[in-house]
């Protein structure tokens, strides 16, 4: 396994992470298997999404934000609630085919940490199973 540490600028940003989990992938040395990511947070999660216009991220921050308000009447009491429902709604862990040594995605997609209550330094766990 392999610990991908990424710093977040922002509370809600989503960072695009798919030359370090592509990294991970090659140094692992696997032709054809799963890469497993996961997200060990509660207030960060993943997606996979376009990453070809920079505009997909703020439209789904800026949604997300309508959505999920920051400082609405939650009961959680560190204020942060919002962030804990956006990963909620995101999830923590992704499943990626590798096939001849690359991994799998389609012609616009990306993988992004998703953060919800940074600016922070946060952890992406990447496994890789497979054959060589």
């Amino acid at each position: 396994m392999e610990k991908l540490l990424v710093k977040t600028t922002k509370r809600s940003e989503l960072v695009d992470i798919t030359g370090q989990i592509r990294e991970a992938a090659a140094k692992s040395g696997i032709k054809d298997g799963i890469c497993y990511v996961f997200c060990p947070h509660t207030t960060a999660s993943l997606t996979i999404n376009e990453n070809a216009d920079p505009a997909v991220k703020r439209d789904i921050i800026k949604a997300l934000s309508k959505l999920v308000p920051e400082g609405a009447d939650y009961t959680h009491s560190e204020g942060n609630a919002d962030s804990h429902i956006k990963s909620v709604l995101f999830g923590e862990s992704l499943n990626i085919f590798i096939e001849d040594s690359q991994l799998l995605f389609g012609t616009w997609q990306g993988v992004y940490l998703c953060e919800w209550d940074g600016p922070r330094n946060r952890e992406v766990w990447v496994k890789i199973v497979g054959s060589r």
